[in-house]
């Protein structure tokens, strides 16, 4: 599966990153007006836990699961 990543920077300029499905808007439970495109057609391999370089676990499971992954708190830097 590729993905378009998205970052936004938080308090403490810590930063989120957003995975949805290529060319797939935003889902409207995530749509924030801070979001910047970061990456495209990033690729997701169907056995991979993690998008290390975005802070992502489980990425496939999320987007599964609601539309979109996401950076988790404790994963912010």
């Amino acid at each position: 599966m590729r993905v378009d990543i998205y970052s936004r920077e938080e308090a403490q300029g810590k930063h989120t990153y957003l995975a949805v499905p290529e060319g797939k808007p935003i889902p409207e439970e995530a749509t924030n007006t801070d979001w910047h495109a970061e990456a495209q057609r990033v690729e997701i391999d169907d056995g991979q836990d993690t998008l290390p370089k975005y802070h992502i676990d489980q990425p496939l499971a999320q987007i599964g699961a609601k539309g979109y992954a996401i950076t988790g708190v404790s994963q912010q830097f």
